[in-house]
């Protein structure tokens, strides 16, 4: 049963009004008071869905979070996000460049290099930070599992402490820790449950025509959460799924290639919106939709759920 209108629009409306358009939106370099004055920690950040961990909780062109946050987040080299922590987990899906994210605890820390697709969700309480080292500026898609997160609480700012000590988010000179999944620190073997390697990631492919890398799910190779599910789909070129609905809400952001999103009423009427990269529709829980590929290329979508469980959607080839 799809979502009931009570506001008079056409279903081509109500798309249109949950749609992010990369190009519509402008980067925040102001997003995070906490980085005022400090050009070591400056980032700019693009908010789809909530206000991902920003006060800036009155941004009108972001669409209304649930469950979950979607925002991006650009990062130049040499500069570094300071040591804190949430009271929800945390996703970075790096996008472009190359990312170092350093976990926390009791003044040691473990850091781990993350390129593009991978992910690490960010487990709660744990203070984490990140830098970029590389020469090239790092784009990622941070997702906050919660719809309004609290303020994060920061452990190592330069505010507070020197500034080599907040650059390596609290590890005196030469005490940084290597990421090892097989290492036998604590951090270590914490962290090694919350990060994702793309390439290390199992391609389920769907009898829909489609595939999923599940990040954060019930898969092989997946991170256990009882939040939200995190998705990579592949949709080949023809590709098209027949409509399905979803008890929870769920956002399609384009990575690469171009996709349609298309809506469906109860008397089989369509709308559809095609997206570019970096565009992204939030389709509300109830709401019947598809995605397909009409394009001449492959088309690759990151996708949110706002249930880790069972949520009622079915794939089949349309």
């Amino acid at each position: 049963m799809n979502i009931e209108n009570t506001t008079g629009q056409t279903l081509a409306d109500r798309l249109a009004a949950n749609t992010g358009r990369f190009t519509d939106k402008t980067f925040d370099w102001n997003a995070f008071p906490s980085n005022s004055g400090y050009d070591e920690l400056a980032r700019a950040q693009m908010r789809y869905i909530g206000a991902g961990g920003s006060p800036k909780v009155g941004d009108t062109s972001t669409l209304k979070a649930d469950h979950f946050t979607v925002s991006l987040i650009y990062k130049e080299p040499g500069r570094y996000a300071a040591c804190h922590s949430h009271e929800i987990e945390e996703s970075f899906l790096i996008i472009d460049g190359a990312l170092i994210v350093g976990w926390e605890k009791d003044g040691e820390v473990v850091e781990v290099n993350l390129g593009p697709k991978d992910m690490i969700l960010n487990a709660r309480e744990i203070g984490h930070g990140f830098r970029v080292d590389g020469v090239e500026p790092v784009m990622m898609s941070i997702s906050v599992d919660v719809g309004k997160p609290l303020p994060p609480v920061y452990h190592y700012h330069p505010k507070e402490h020197p500034t080599e000590l907040a650059r390596n988010f609290g590890a005196e000179p030469g005490k940084t820790i290597k990421f090892d999944r097989n290492g036998d620190h604590p951090i270590q073997k914490l962290m090694s449950n919350y990060v994702v390697r793309h390439v290390e990631l199992p391609t389920i492919w769907e009898a829909a025509g489609f595939t999923r890398k599940v990040y954060v799910g019930d898969a092989p190779g997946a991170i256990k959460q009882d939040t939200c599910r995190k998705e990579m789909w592949g949709l080949p070129v023809g590709a098209k799924l027949a409509p399905f609905t979803r008890n929870v809400e769920d956002a399609c952001l384009c990575l690469e290639g171009s996709v349609e999103v298309v809506w469906v009423d109860d008397n089989g009427k369509e709308a559809a919106v095609e997206l570019g990269p970096r565009d992204l529709v939030k389709t509300p829980a109830g709401q019947a939709h598809y995605l397909r590929n009409p394009g001449a290329g492959a088309a690759t979508v990151w996708t949110v759920i706002g249930s880790s469980g069972e949520d009622g959607a079915e794939y089949a080839k349309g």
